[in-house]
């Protein structure tokens, strides 16, 4: 257990250094000093639409940080979910010390990002990470930031308005979430199980009925489904099934999901990521874009919170403007016009 103690260490002391404390940077703005004292020179970074794919630290700064830092000029962190865990990379790749985080970014929008026109106020960044930890260095994130709800902060309405309920996401009920210690790998195993019958559940849709996957039999009565922005957060079962799995499985009735680049869990926690993570069919109406009848893939990540042998609470992360181009649907083009009308 040293060397997730040590991985996680690593992390959770890049992640008090970016963003906020700017102490080892000449300016607010310069991440390099930073980057170069957590990842390895040619680390991989895949983060959402628009950057997509950034190599190295030179790219990671100018691509993502620094854009982030100008626009946010007083940034800081919230982190809700912390931990780690191994993963024996079995789906496609991956394999090796895994750190998660999820929570907030939160800062006075003082200038345009990534074309999204600056408000002047406090906005609430949604953000999920993964890191993967190699020789006391990262060298390989994926990141995930809600660019809808941002978009949406900044008054323009890029999507119809979410089913489910809009707010800013909360973290564990508990308040338990952060795992900077050791945990017990017993329970860590009892929550991954929990996680896989849940997959079994999805697994046997017979892409008629919801009842088929039996989901009432993973999750607790009072559970809750917290997804981004343009889908929302529900409670209970029949609102996950309402606002999430209903809409989802008549627009990708056969989709298959589980392509994990990252898959572990660490006490009552569990956490997976995959880029691609569901390759599906496009054959319904979803999120206002009707079917194109086309493959499509999407970039996911969940946390869950396991109580009992059931799971709880989920976490959920889609890069949902990556998945709309394909579905013939720029919302950034469609955020410069003002939004929907």
């Amino acid at each position: 257990m040293q060397h997730l103690q040590a991985a996680k260490t690593l992390v959770w002391q890049y992640l008090q250094q970016l963003p906020g404390n700017t102490a080892n940077a000449p300016t607010a703005t310069d991440s390099r000093p930073t980057l170069e004292r957590f990842f390895k020179p040619d680390a991989q970074c895949h983060v959402f639409h628009p950057i997509n794919e950034v190599h190295g630290i030179e790219a990671m700064h100018a691509k993502f940080w620094q854009p982030l830092l100008q626009a946010f000029p007083n940034l800081e962190r919230r982190c809700d979910l912390f931990f780690a865990g191994d993963f024996d990379g079995r789906f496609c790749g991956g394999a090796g010390t895994w750190v998660t985080a999820h929570g907030y970014l939160m800062g006075t929008m003082t200038q345009d990002w990534l074309g999204i026109p600056a408000t002047g106020d406090t906005v609430w960044v949604r953000i999920g990470e993964f890191y993967r930890v190699e020789g006391g260095k990262i060298v390989d994130a994926r990141i995930l930031l809600d660019l809808v709800d941002v978009m949406r902060q900044a008054g323009i309405e890029v999507l119809p308005r979410s089913t489910g309920a809009r707010i800013i996401v909360p973290g564990p009920q508990m308040h338990d979430g952060l795992l900077l210690g050791e945990s017990d790998p017993v329970q860590s195993k009892l929550s991954m199980d929990s996680l896989d019958r849940m997959i079994g559940g999805l697994k046997s849709f017979n892409q008629k009925d919801l009842k088929s996957m039996g989901m009432h039999a993973f999750w607790h009565p009072e559970m809750m489904w917290y997804g981004p922005c343009g889908i929302g957060t529900s409670r209970q079962v029949e609102g996950f099934q309402k606002h999430h799995q209903k809409p989802f499985l008549h627009a990708f009735p056969d989709r298959v999901g589980g392509n994990h680049i990252s898959r572990i869990s660490e006490g009552h926690f569990i956490a997976s990521t995959g880029w691609p993570s569901v390759h599906a069919t496009h054959m319904g109406d979803y999120l206002g874009a009707p079917a194109t009848n086309k493959p499509i893939s999407m970039r996911v990540a969940d946390w869950w919170r396991r109580e009992g042998d059931i799971l709880r609470e989920n976490w959920v992360m889609i890069d949902l403007p990556e998945l709309l181009l394909q579905m013939g649907v720029d919302l950034f083009a469609r955020m410069s016009q003002g939004g929907l009308k």
